[in-house]
């Protein structure tokens, strides 16, 4: 068998950098019950949002901040309080329906402040809440394409923006991943939990009726081109394979 890949030694300015998930004890009480985020065809947003704080940072340096998700297994799921053909509800639990249907398109989010001064990023709480996910598989407003019924988890890439002219001979070195288990939820396009349901009226203010689309919908971002890194994502949007650590891991 062919000798494994050497890990990739990342660059100091990303090396150091730590993150801490904020709201946790609300997304372990969701993950509890098992979470679900609406997609629908305009882009919903996710609640909880995902936020978090930024540590060892440089603070002079410039890095980008986005997200992407891949999903957690190779299943499509059902659940529902109703026999049908659709849905079966099986003692409050997701039921494997079967194969996971074609992936998506694999898009990353850019956070609209990107880039920023490791100091800037690191004063503040860094909230993704203009992130909106959908199951339009046309979607032409950026927004993050995934299949309903089927299980994903978020994964949050902090990229150093190298300044070398052949920066691109070192785009592995200058990310770093974090991978929070307690953020995995299942797509759906109408909640299928009833306590998903009451804990998601009870904590998000805004929950109004759960409205198909938000009122203001955030003006479209011309976001940098693709990065090289990205072929470095796009060859890790496998099925997430192995545990994460609850304070986030890296990967």
């Amino acid at each position: 068998a062919a000798a494994a890949k050497a890990p990739v030694k990342k660059n100091p300015k990303v090396a150091n950098v730590s993150v801490q998930l904020e709201m946790k004890a609300l997304w372990d009480e969701f993950n509890q019950l098992g979470t679900e985020m609406i997609v629908t065809k305009a882009g919903r947003r996710m609640f909880p949002t995902f936020q978090v704080k930024i540590f060892g940072m440089d603070p002079m340096a410039d890095y980008m901040l986005l997200m992407d998700f891949v999903p957690v297994d190779d299943k499509r799921y059902r659940q529902g309080a109703f026999l049908s053909r659709r849905y079966a509800f099986h003692s409050s639990s997701w039921l494997v329906a079967g194969k996971a249907d074609p992936a998506t398109p694999g898009r990353v989010h850019y956070h609209p402040d990107s880039p920023a001064k490791g100091a800037q990023w690191m004063k503040q709480i860094v909230s993704f809440d203009k992130l909106k996910l959908t199951n339009n598989l046309l979607d032409d407003n950026g927004h993050i394409i995934l299949n309903s019924m089927h299980r994903y988890q978020p994964r949050f890439h902090v990229v150093y923006v190298d300044p070398r002219k052949d920066s691109e001979k070192y785009a592995e070195e200058n990310f770093k991943t974090f991978v929070f288990e307690e953020t995995r939820f299942t797509a759906v396009t109408a909640y299928q939990n009833h306590r998903i349901t009451q804990l998601k009226i009870a904590s998000n203010p805004f929950a109004k009726g759960f409205r198909d689309c938000d009122p203001e919908d955030w003006p479209r971002n011309h976001r940098p081109g693709p990065l090289p890194l990205m072929s470095a994502f796009a060859r890790s949007r496998n099925p997430v394979s192995s545990p994460a650590h609850q304070n986030g891991t890296e990967k």
